[in-house]
């Protein structure tokens, strides 16, 4: 019997047998052109399939040409189509692996394109983003787009797809729209009460499967709370999942939540994996059609407790598997610590909706060539890293598998760099399992890795004379000269890597996410206005906290600062700090903090020059990366020492 015995069990779905229980569920790619598929989308979903994938439901698939819901969307609103479906649909099936396009109408939440007329909705209600009011749909277009769900559903077969999935999830596009009281303020035949608001998505069911046949797959994606006043409850999906079960759902893929209430339908780093499971498990308990469950199920151990427990029929595991391709395989070959691990940062996502491709925080690339695919290089060098932080461990990684004869040299006594620091606060507990992997992979590899190994003058010239540098030694935390004559002052980094630590009354300044993230890890748990609890306060010269991060992580951290009381003083420029107090200006008026005993700069890193000093002096070709660049983020660097040391010329 294998570990993971759960997540190997078949299961059927209509009148099909899927291989195993671990489903993908969509991530938005970007990567088709006009709709079409190219030949980057087969290769992306055939990797998955390889990896042993048992079902996928692809990306948002439009069913009509005049609103797209994002500039690298799929479409297959008509018979021009058919042929890219078909080489995709082979690709995939040459694994066993069962392929649901994502049939959609994004209405409301279409993307802005030049020329697109009028968003359409339920009603005249849109998201508060909007920028003027929807048009509601007529009953004839009604009629209209339920006919196209059909023609789309019956072209994915003619293409030789195995089924659909239609969305009508997170008060969402044009279905979860009608179903949510959120959106839908209609008085006639299709609006008011909830079977009204079933109406148009139960039509659209029975359409598809009177086009396609019994032997066509129907899974549904539903909210089974969308955890908003006012929108829908379990009790609501309850009944809606029955309702789609005697339409024709063969599926139901339980989600939660809404897409513009951020976090609740994709759940950030440091929340509880699994985070829509307790809705599935209801719902499968009230149908007899299979259940599967979504939201940050990342780990394979999770999504076997969940199925042996009785919460679903199957997991959707959708950044796991666009993280590394081969998870299902690695796990049932008993490889998880060569699994890439999902922090949950959902930069996968961030730059979408810019028409940006699809990314990954650990895994740099999902081109042709990859990690993965990497061919040896022409001419084998040798190669000396400097730093092991994850900038330097991907490149050591990368350039050994390109065939050269690599050393890394980390003057600490451990792998990882400021990523150790930056895996302390709330919610970052992920970043170690980074550094493990990374880690555990350069010791495969045969990397001869040296800690304590600080990198001097002499050892370039002597030992490493022949070598080509790539230097990852990172950045070192800014601090305002001007202000360290407080009585007790630190750095951020001081605190994450416990050289130093701060009282009760804390001012700290910089917003950014390492102040945000550092004021929560400082801030007390509960804001009881207990004697002991450490009073925060944030002082950002920026209009607003944490600017450069977007969606559910930002929002997390946010709220849980506001609830644990930190104060969060934006456009607030320090002038001047004495021994015991820090002045600032805020809209015209300055303020004084007399009372805090700890000053804490968190306002951002500076890259040193002094190994690239060095490295030109002694006259060695040389590449910086990560930090030792340009002061970014995560991504950043593992990207940087990817590329260079693919390139290496």
């Amino acid at each position: 019997m294998h570990k993971y015995n759960h997540l190997f069990q078949p299961i059927k779905i209509g009148k099909r047998e899927v291989k195993n229980r671990i489903f993908m569920p969509p991530i938005s790619t970007n990567l088709a052109n006009k709709g079409y598929v190219t030949e980057e989308l087969i290769q992306h979903y055939g990797a998955r399939a390889k990896g042993g994938v048992g079902l996928i439901v692809s990306e948002v698939v439009t069913v009509e040409p005049t609103y797209v819901y994002l500039p690298g969307d799929m479409s297959i609103h008509d018979d021009s189509f058919i042929e890219g479906w078909t080489k995709l649909f082979a690709e995939v099936h040459k694994y066993g692996t069962i392929l649901l396009p994502q049939l959609f109408h994004p209405a409301y939440m279409a993307f802005p394109i030049p020329g697109t007329p009028r968003l359409i909705a339920p009603s005249n209600v849109g998201p508060y983003y909007a920028k003027e009011a929807p048009r509601a749909i007529s009953k004839e277009e009604i009629k209209t787009i339920t006919r196209q769900f059909g023609e789309a559903a019956i072209r994915v077969k003619q293409a030789g797809g195995d089924g659909v999935e239609i969305h009508a999830a997170h008060a969402h596009g044009l279905l979860g729209g009608f179903l949510s009281p959120l959106y839908n303020k209609r008085t006639d035949e299709y609006g008011g009460d909830i079977n009204g608001r079933l109406k148009f998505p139960i039509e659209v069911i029975e359409e598809v499967r009177r086009v396609c046949g019994e032997d066509f797959i129907i899974d549904v994606r539903i909210s089974g709370d969308e955890y908003s006043d006012g929108g829908l409850n379990i009790n609501d999906a309850t009944y809606i999942a029955k309702q789609f079960e005697k339409a024709g759902a063969d599926m139901l893929h339980v989600s939660g939540g809404t897409t513009i209430k951020r976090g609740s339908a994709i759940p950030a780093s440091g929340t509880k994996m699994g985070s829509h499971a307790e809705l599935a498990r209801y719902i499968k308990a009230q149908v007899n059609i299979p259940v599967a469950t979504v939201g940050r199920i990342t780990e394979a151990w999770i999504a076997d407790e969940m199925i042996a427990n009785g919460m679903t029929d199957a997991c959707m595991m959708g950044r796991a598997n666009l993280c590394e391709p081969e998870f299902v395989n690695k796990v049932y070959e008993g490889r998880e610590d060569e699994i890439r691990p999902c922090i949950g940062c959902l930069r996968c996502l961030n730059d979408i909706m810019f028409g940006k491709r699809v990314a990954c925080t650990i895994n740099p690339s999902f081109e042709l060539e990859n990690e993965d695919t990497l061919q040896p290089a022409e001419e084998s060098k040798k190669v000396l890293v400097i730093g092991g932080g994850v900038a330097g461990m991907e490149a050591a990684f990368v350039a050994k598998k390109k065939g050269h004869e690599v050393v890394l040299c980390e003057a600490a006594e451990e792998l990882g760099g400021l990523a150790r620091l930056a895996a302390v606060p709330i919610g970052k507990q992920d970043l170690t399992k980074v550094i493990k992997f990374m880690a555990k992979r350069l010791e495969k590899s045969g990397v001869e890795v040296r800690l304590n190994t600080p990198v001097t003058k002499e050892l370039l010239e002597t030992e490493f004379k022949d070598y080509e540098v790539i230097a990852g030694t990172g950045a070192k935390a800014n601090v305002i000269g001007a202000f360290t004559g407080f009585k007790q002052w630190m750095t951020a980094d001081d605190i994450l890597a416990g050289r130093a630590f701060p009282g009760r009354k804390i001012v700290i300044i910089g917003g950014g996410s390492v102040g945000c993230e550092l004021a929560d890890y400082l801030a007390p748990i509960v804001n009881d206005r207990f004697v002991r609890n450490r009073d925060i306060t944030i002082l950002e010269m920026a209009q607003e906290v944490m600017l450069t991060e977007s969606g559910a992580g930002r929002s997390v951290v946010v709220k849980r600062l506001m609830e644990k009381g930190v104060r969060m003083e934006c456009l607030a420029k320090v002038t001047e700090v004495t021994e015991t107090e820090i002045k600032y200006e805020q809209g015209g008026k300055e303020y004084v903090i007399s009372d805090a005993d700890t000053l804490v700069f968190a306002n951002g890193y500076h890259i040193e020059s002094m190994v690239e000093d060095m490295l030109k002096e002694v006259g060695v070709k040389y590449h910086l990366i990560g930090d030792g660049c340009k002061v970014g983020n995560i991504k950043d660097a593992i990207s940087q020492g990817y590329t260079v040391a693919k390139d290496l010329a």
